[in-house]
C-alpha cells in the first residue's frame, strides 16, 4: 500500500486523535487526583492545628519519667503519638498562658486557665508528638516508666505501596471512569461521537428544513426575476443530475447572493430549497465564531459532514463576511476566524459534485470577502439581489397584499411610484402599516388612503398632536415648505409635488413637503436632473431669506442631501468643468450606507471643495430668482396651507391657475402638467375670511442668469420628503 493512500492516513489522523484524546484525560485525571490529596492532607493537617498541641518528643519522654502520662494512643496512618497526661499536669503555652489538666463530671479532659481578666474558663486540648521510633519500642519504654497505658488495639504500619495505592491510584481509576463516561455521554448527547465537543461546542447549529418544510417557494418571492432565473438551473440540476452529467457539465459548487439589507437573500435561498423539494440547512455566519479556537473549524466540518449524509440538498450561510473576511492582517489577525474560513475552503474544495451538495451564501459587503473565497471553484456565481423597479414592486404589493382585504380603490401600481428605491422589507412594512391603520380607523377594508398614508409613516412619523407652534413659526414653516413646492413646480427635470403640510411630525420635521414620481425611472441620472435636485433642497432656505429675511436650522437636512448630491457630482461623477471626467473618490460600501473614500491628494480635495460650493450656490441662486419670479403666487399658497395645514399638489397647481383648490377631489393629486385634476377654472378665489399681509419684499438682487437645472438624489434612493424640517430653536 503507497503512502499516499487515502484510507490509511484518515485511519492514521483517526487513531491519533484518539491517542490525544486518551493522554489528555490521563493528565487531567492525575492533576486532580493530586491536587485533591494534596487537599485531604492540607485540611487534616489544618484540623490537627486548630484544637491540638504539638510537644516535642523529649518532653514526652520527660512526662513518661515523672509518671505524667496517663495514656499514650498510637495514630499509626499519621505516625504520631497522642498524649493524654494525668490530672493536675500544667501545660504552660507559648503565650505564657498555664493549662492545668482535670476531668469533667462526664469524664473528659478539660485543661482549665486564667484569662487577662482574671476569670476561669476551660478549653478541650489534645496533646501529640511526632513519633521517632517504633511502637515496640515505644511501648517497652512506657512500661519501664510509669504506670501509663497505651492502646490495645495496635496494628502494623500500613506498608508504602499500599499507602500509595489507596491514596492515589484508586481516586486516580475513579476519576478516570467518571471522566470518561461523562464525556460519552456529552458526545453523544451533541450528536458528534468519539472524544470531541464537551456539550456540543464543535456541533454547527444549522436549522434544517426538510423537503418542502420552508413553506417558501418563488410564488412567494417577487421583483427578483433575474435573480431566479439564475437558480432555476440549480434547481434543474437537482432534479435531473444526470442531464448534466451526461454531457460532461458540472454544477457550480456555490451561488453568492449580494444586494442591499431587505431585498430578500435569505427568502430567495428558502425558495430555492422549496422548489427543489430537498434538505435545506440555514445558519449565519456568526455562529461559526467563538472565543475558543477551532471551535469554528469544527462547526464547519460538522455542518458539511451532515450535508453530505442527506445529499442532495442546500446549505445556505447568512452574512457569510462575518467568517469570509480577507486574511491581510492589515488590522491584526483573529485566529478563530482565519482557522474558519480556512477550513470553510477547504470542505468547499473536497465537495464532490456529483453528490448535489449546493452552497449558497448571502452578504451586503462582498467587497471586505477573501479573494480565495470568491475564485471559479468556489463560489462559481455571484447573483445580485438588487433594489426592484415598478414591475417588481407591484408584484412584491402583490405577494405582501395577497391575505389583505382590499378596497376597490386601491391602485397598487400608485403606490409602487410613490415608493420607488424601497426593497422587499420596505413594501412589507409599509402593508402592515396600512392594515393596523385601517383597524384604527374602524374600517374592515385596507384603502388606497391607507397604503399612501403609511407610507408617509414611514419618511416622516406620525403627528405630533399635542405640539403647538407660534404663529410666525407656522408662517415660517409654510413659506419654507412652499419655497420646495414652488422651486420644484416651477422647473423641469423635477419630480411632482405630491403634498405639502405643516403639520409637525415625529422625527423631528415641522413639516415636509412630498415628491412623487409619476413613472418609474431608471438609476441614470443626467446633470440637469442633478441641478434641479440640488436646487429644489435650497427651495426652503431661499425662501427664509427672500421672505422673511432670516435663517433657521430647520433647512440643515436639506443642506446636507445638496451637499452629498453636488459632492458625487464632482468625486464621482465627473461632472465637474474644473477636474472633469476625473474620479476623486471610490464607494466603499455599495449596498450599505453608500459611501465612499477620498482617492487624491489633500490640495485636489480643497479644489474639490470649490467645485462643490460652486454648484451649490449656482443652484441656490437659481431657487432665488425662481421664488422671486412667482413671489404672489407664493403668497397665496401660503395662505391657502396656513388655513388647512395640509394640501395637495393638485390644489397648489389650482391657486396659482386661479381655479377653486376645494374643487380638487383627489386627496393624492400631484402637479404633474400631463393630468390636470380641474379643466374649470373660477374667476375668483376667495380663500380665507381675514387677509393675511404679506411681509414686505426684501430688496432684489441682481442675480446672474443661471440655466434652470434639477437635481436628484443619487441612484436608488427613495422619493423622500424635498425637506425635514428640524424643530426651531
Amino acid at each position: 500500500m503507497s503512502q499516499n493512500d487515502p484510507k490509511k492516513n484518515a485511519n492514521g489522523g483517526k487513531n491519533n486523535g484518539n491517542w490525544r484524546g486518551i493522554v489528555s484525560l490521563v493528565c487531567w485525571a492525575l492533576l486532580l487526583t493530586i491536587i485533591l490529596s494534596y487537599a485531604g492532607t492540607y485540611w487534616n493537617s489544618a484540623g490537627h492545628q486548630s484544637s491540638s498541641v504539638a510537644l516535642e518528643y523529649s518532653e514526652f519522654k520527660n512526662m513518661a519519667k515523672q509518671d505524667q502520662v496517663a495514656m499514650v494512643d498510637f495514630d499509626n496512618a499519621e505516625d504520631i503519638l497522642i498524649i493524654t497526661p494525668k490530672d493536675g499536669y500544667v501545660y504552660t503555652g507559648a503565650d505564657g498562658v498555664r493549662y492545668t489538666k482535670g476531668t469533667d463530671k462526664d469524664g473528659n479532659a478539660v485543661y482549665s486557665y486564667t484569662d487577662q481578666s482574671g476569670q476561669e474558663n476551660t478549653i478541650s486540648l489534645r496533646l501529640f508528638t511526632v513519633q521517632l521510633e517504633t511502637n515496640d519500642t515505644v511501648i517497652a519504654f512506657l512500661e519501664e516508666n510509669g504506670d501509663a497505658k497505651y492502646n490495645e488495639d495496635y496494628q502494623p504500619p500500613v506498608s508504602p505501596l499500599l499507602g500509595a495505592l489507596i491514596s492515589y491510584v484508586v481516586p486516580f481509576v475513579i476519576i478516570m471512569l467518571t471522566f470518561s463516561l461523562l464525556m460519552r455521554w456529552m458526545a453523544k448527547k451533541g450528536g458528534m461521537g468519539g472524544m470531541g465537543g464537551i456539550g456540543g461546542v464543535g456541533k454547527a447549529n444549522a436549522k434544517v428544513y426538510m423537503e418542502k418544510s420552508t413553506g417558501v417557494t418563488f410564488r412567494d418571492v417577487a421583483g427578483q426575476d433575474e435573480a431566479k432565473e439564475s437558480l432555476t438551473e440549480i434547481i434543474d440540476f437537482l432534479h435531473n443530475p444526470q442531464k448534466y452529467t451526461e454531457i460532461g457539465a458540472k454544477l457550480p459548487k456555490g451561488a453568492l447572493l449580494v444586494g442591499p439589507p431587505g431585498t430578500g437573500k435569505t427568502l430567495l435561498a428558502k425558495a430555492v430549497a422549496g422548489e427543489a423539494n430537498v434538505p435545506f440547512f440555514s445558519i449565519s455566519g456568526s455562529d461559526f465564531v467563538e472565543m475558543f479556537v477551532g471551535v469554528g473549524a469544527s462547526r464547519v466540518r460538522d455542518l458539511f459532514k451532515e450535508a453530505a449524509k442527506v445529499a442532495p440538498c442546500i446549505v445556505f450561510i447568512d452574512e457569510i463576511d462575518t467568517i469570509g473576511k480577507s486574511r491581510d492582517n492589515r488590522m491584526g489577525g483573529n485566529d478563530e476566524r482565519e482557522q474558519t474560513l480556512n477550513q470553510l475552503l477547504a470542505e468547499m474544495d473536497g465537495f464532490d459534485p456529483t453528490k448535489g451538495v449546493i452552497l449558497l451564501a448571502a452578504t451586503n459587503r462582498p467587497e471586505v470577502l477573501d479573494q480565495a473565497l470568491l475564485r471559479p471553484g468556489r463560489f462559481d456565481r455571484r447573483i445580485t439581489i438588487d433594489r426592484p423597479n415598478l414591475a417588481g414592486r407591484i408584484a412584491t404589493l402583490q405577494v405582501h397584499t395577497r391575505n389583505i382585504r382590499l378596497a376597490e380603490d386601491v391602485n397598487l401600481k400608485k403606490v409602487a411610484l410613490a415608493t420607488a428605491g424601497c426593497v422587499g422589507a420596505d413594501l412589507a412594512n409599509l402593508v402592515n402599516e396600512a392594515a393596523l391603520r385601517a383597524v384604527r380607523k374602524g374600517r374592515k377594508l385596507v384603502t388606497q388612503e391607507d397604503l399612501l398614508a403609511a407610507f408617509e409613516l414611514v419618511i416622516a412619523g406620525t403627528e405630533k398632536k399635542g405640539s403647538v407652534l407660534t404663529e410666525f413659526e407656522k408662517k415660517l414653516v409654510a413659506y419654507h415648505e412652499v419655497g420646495h413646492a414652488m422651486v420644484a413646480y416651477k422647473q423641469k427635470n423635477t419630480e411632482p409635488v405630491q403634498k405639502i403640510t405643516i403639520v409637525p411630525h415625529t422625527q423631528g420635521a415641522l413639516g415636509y413637503t412630498l415628491l412623487m414620481p409619476e413613472e418609474d425611472k431608471t438609476e441614470l441620472r443626467t446633470r440637469d436632473e442633478l441641478m434641479a435636485k440640488i436646487a429644489v433642497s435650497m427651495g426652503g432656505r431661499a425662501a427664509e431669506e427672500v421672505v422673511m429675511h432670516t435663517m433657521t436650522n430647520g433647512a440643515s437636512q436639506d443642506i446636507q442631501e445638496a451637499t452629498n448630491i453636488a459632492r458625487n457630482m464632482v468625486a464621482m461623477f465627473g461632472m465637474s468643468d474644473e477636474f472633469g471626467m476625473m474620479a476623486l473618490a471610490s464607494r466603499r460600501n455599495q449596498y450599505l450606507d453608500g459611501g465612499y473614500g477620498m482617492d487624491c491628494a489633500q490640495d485636489t480635495a480643497a479644489a474639490m471643495d470649490k467645485a462643490v460650493k460652486e454648484i451649490l450656490d449656482q443652484c441656490y441662486q437659481t431657487a432665488v430668482e425662481i421664488l422671486d419670479s412667482c413671489r404672489e403666487d407664493m403668497d397665496k399658497v401660503v395662505a391657502y396651507l396656513l388655513e388647512k395645514e395640509t394640501i395637495t399638489g393638485g390644489e397648489m397647481v389650482a391657486i396659482i391657475e386661479g381655479r377653486d383648490p376645494s374643487t380638487v377631489e383627489d386627496a393624492y393629486a400631484s402637479t404633474d402638467r400631463r393630468s390636470p385634476e380641474i379643466e374649470p377654472a373660477a374667476k375668483k378665489v376667495h380663500m380665507i375670511s381675514q387677509k393675511i399681509e404679506a411681509p414686505e419684499e426684501a430688496e432684489k438682487q441682481e442675480a446672474s442668469e443661471t440655466p434652470l437645472q434639477q437635481p436628484e438624489s443619487t441612484p436608488a434612493e427613495a422619493p423622500q420628503s424635498a425637506d425635514d424640517d428640524e424643530s426651531l430653536q
